[in-house]
């Protein structure tokens, strides 16, 4: 016996009994993101490795140690590890920046990052997500936060608070950046190897370490004054709080999060994250924030951007499972040619329906109809004879004889 080929670690085949949950999810965007005037767009799945490189960060574990890059006619190709990127790609080489503004655009579909697998995180794993070009107004960021609250309301999920925050601009930011350096320098030995590098090339992102002893060192007293001080300037400050006031004549509910900073070097100014307490535990649902240098820094105009993503899969693991859609009918018959004809004649008329390929006994083919479907449309002898057929309501038992071509009424 040949050796079985089970799916790579970290990848996880999609199966026909959780594919409807997929697809409200996709559905559901398409409906909410139209209602707000986006529309889909589908990039690559691999881009040329240097996009990543210069749009998601060279300081950022995503490049340094997550991403699945390949040669081929020596040049450097990546499976995608987010879509901004690759988006911003595209707006800029198809001219979008043309288009009148705001542009908005949403997507959907496969990343890969090579990390440690665990439950609702894959190596290939599936993002949503929604990108707004043109508009530097805190209104921006405000309709795409309420954007991401009603797609996950109308999904089901009504337990959210926004995460909120300010990284200013490139000017006041590196202000910033010096005192938390300054401040760190006597605790420089005591970090993590990451951030010892990051102290170097982006010490902003010092903030987001999860590992507790870096923890420890940022909320001693003389750092936690540092890293909790009012450094934005007077533009990005205004920026924060119109966002704040806009939010609150929404009835939006948020906390602000000094610490949150995001994984991402293309963010300024606003960052947020979505937490959902849907199943008792809190669980980040959806991140995002404004990334106004990105066009530029990728070779486009100077143009304002906003956007989030939110996993798929971990949105899947909130939802209570969809229960199987069953067809409208499933035809029973001792006449293949027969069952055929009507099945055809009810899909025509875009019903779902089956019948029995392989001609079993009536009583197997009645089984397998109370399994799949709401009604089993019997067509014996006499009902063949008479151009009728017998319809019995699976869920009440009551069964009709009418004409064929009256069997739509009934079902």
């Amino acid at each position: 016996m040949a050796k079985i080929i089970n799916v790579i670690k970290g990848t996880k085949d999609i199966l026909p009994q959780d594919i409807d949950d997929w697809h409200r999810l996709e559905e559901t965007a398409l409906r909410v993101f139209s209602g707000y005037g986006y529309r889909e767009i589908r990039t690559p799945i691999f881009e040329a490795t240097e996009l990543f490189a210069r749009g998601v960060g060279d300081t950022t574990d995503i490049v340094n140690k997550e991403m699945y890059t390949f040669e081929k006619n020596e040049r450097s190709l990546t499976l995608r590890p987010e879509n901004t990127a690759g988006v911003v790609r595209s707006f800029i080489e198809n001219g979008m920046s043309r288009l009148s503004a705001p542009v908005k655009l949403w997507y959907k579909g496969p990343m890969f990052r090579y990390e440690r697998p665990q439950a609702g995180r894959q190596r290939q794993f599936h993002q949503v997500g929604v990108e707004m070009f043109g508009i530097s107004q805190p209104t921006a960021d405000a309709e795409v936060i309420l954007l991401a609250i009603d797609y996950l309301k109308a999904l089901g999920l009504n337990d959210l608070e926004v995460e909120l925050n300010s990284l200013g601009c490139p000017k006041c930011r590196e202000a910033y950046k010096t005192k938390i350096k300054e401040v760190l320098k006597p605790y420089l030995n005591d970090l993590c190897e990451d951030c010892k590098t990051r102290y170097e090339k982006n010490p902003l992102r010092l903030l987001d370490c999860k590992v507790e002893s870096c923890q420890e060192i940022f909320n001693r007293p003389d750092v936690r004054e540092v890293i909790f001080s009012d450094y934005l300037c007077e533009e990005c400050a205004e920026h924060y709080s119109v966002l704040k006031s806009l939010l609150n004549e929404m009835d939006v509910k948020y906390s602000e999060n000094k610490l949150l900073v995001r994984g991402l070097d293309y963010y300024n100014r606003t960052v947020f994250e979505i937490k959902s307490n849907n199943l008792g535990s809190q669980n980040a649902v959806c991140g995002g924030g404004r990334y106004d240098s990105l066009v530029r820094n990728l070779g486009g105009d100077d143009i304002p951007a906003i956007g989030w993503a939110m996993g798929m899969e971990r949105l899947l693991a909130l939802l209570p499972k969809s229960e199987p859609q069953k067809l409208d009918g499933y035809v029973i018959s001792d006449s293949p040619v027969e069952a055929l004809k009507l099945s055809e004649e009810l899909r025509n008329s875009g019903k779902f329906v089956e019948f029995d390929l392989a001609c079993k006994k009536f009583t197997k083919q009645l089984e397998k109809a109370s399994k799949l479907a709401k009604y089993a449309l019997i067509l014996g002898e006499d009902e063949i004879s008479s151009n009728s057929v017998s319809v019995k309501n699976l869920e009440t038992s009551e069964q009709v004889t009418v004409k064929r071509d009256e069997v739509l009424s009934v079902i």
